[in-house]
């Protein structure tokens, strides 16, 4: 009884206590104005519940990083698996990045959903770069999306350019069939010299550089063979049966477009899940950082009121005394 009369005493002497221990602490969290005198628990309630979300912010970031690894395992069996499809033909058409055409069609592979780090953004100032080198007076370069992560960023100063966008191509389980169909609905609404295909190649969790594969319409392909052009090892065949190298050609074009559009989707799609594991780890890092800061602010600011609280009980009593 004899604490509390003298925590009630210490009470009516407040107005003369200076408030500078509280407000020095107070000020980066809540200003002064909103701080009634007496009142001691509002900046470390602010605190807790700062801390709170940090928490619930970092367990989120923490499951979508194994979630991101378990799709990364699976993704990148098949990935390493489809490379062996694409590589004959470029053995036997070869890739000619530099070939000069008048109609190119640019094709960027991208993500359907974000916070995977800037591996959309990357693709995106590829496919712009590889534009402006590809326009000219006499020549014609439009876009291709997939993905709705470069859909948005070149609708805002290229939509003139975009000739078709194709989204959540990765809402089930990929595999040829499906990016086989969706190769055959890019030949036929498109007219094209070149088909150029920007995806990010898979090499680690950590690199994914970006990557520009050419395709060649037969055409192009027959006139660069005429011209003693570097197509690969076509020249070193001899055709037989009743098909024209031409019919053989066109054959040749579209399932080489297929298996490559296969890869490309593959390995941007592996390149997605590591950059999401990169992301998400790097911010589980900052939240523990964050906590680690939070819990010191709010182990100085309820110091700071204890040793204030201790201040007014000791002003009381010597106030009685005297």
């Amino acid at each position: 009884m004899a604490m509390a009369a003298l925590r009630r005493e210490g009470r009516r002497f407040v107005p003369l206590i200076s408030p500078q221990p509280i407000s020095a602490v107070q000020s980066s969290l809540i200003s002064q104005e909103q701080v009634p005198l007496g009142v001691r628990s509002i900046s470390t309630q602010i605190v807790r519940n700062r801390m709170k979300s940090v928490k619930n912010i970092q367990k989120i970031t923490k499951a979508m990083k194994m979630v991101a690894a378990s799709k990364l395992r699976a993704i990148q069996i098949k990935a390493e698996n489809s490379r062996g499809i694409w590589q004959p033909f470029t053995a036997l058409l070869g890739d000619n990045p530099s070939v000069d055409v008048k109609k190119n069609v640019i094709i960027t592979v991208s993500s359907d959903k974000g916070l995977c780090g800037g591996i959309n953004s990357t693709s995106v100032k590829m496919s712009k770069a590889l534009q402006k080198l590809t326009s000219g007076p006499e020549k014609q370069s439009t876009y291709v999306i997939l993905g709705e992560k470069a859909k948005a960023q070149f609708i805002r100063d290229s939509k003139n350019n975009i000739e078709l966008c194709i989204t959540e191509l990765q809402r089930n389980p990929l595999n040829y069939t499906q990016v086989s169909v969706l190769a055959d609905d890019i030949l036929k609404n498109v007219e094209y010299d070149a088909l150029r295909i920007v995806f990010n190649k898979f090499h680690s969790v950590v690199s994914f550089p970006p990557t520009v594969a050419t395709i060649l319409s037969p055409e192009t392909v027959e006139r660069e063979s005429e011209s003693g052009g570097n197509l690969g090892e076509l020249d070193s065949y001899e055709i037989e049966g009743g098909e024209t190298k031409g019919e053989i050609l066109q054959n040749l074009a579209e399932f080489q477009f297929s298996c490559v559009m296969f890869n490309a989707v593959l390995e941007n799609a592996c390149s997605e899940q590591g950059a999401r594991m990169s992301a998400m780890d790097s911010s589980s890092r900052n939240a523990g950082e964050m906590l680690d800061r939070l819990t010191l602010t709010y182990n100085r600011t309820r110091q700071a009121s204890i040793t204030t609280e201790l201040i007014e009980i000791i002003s009381g009593a010597s106030a009685l005394k005297g």
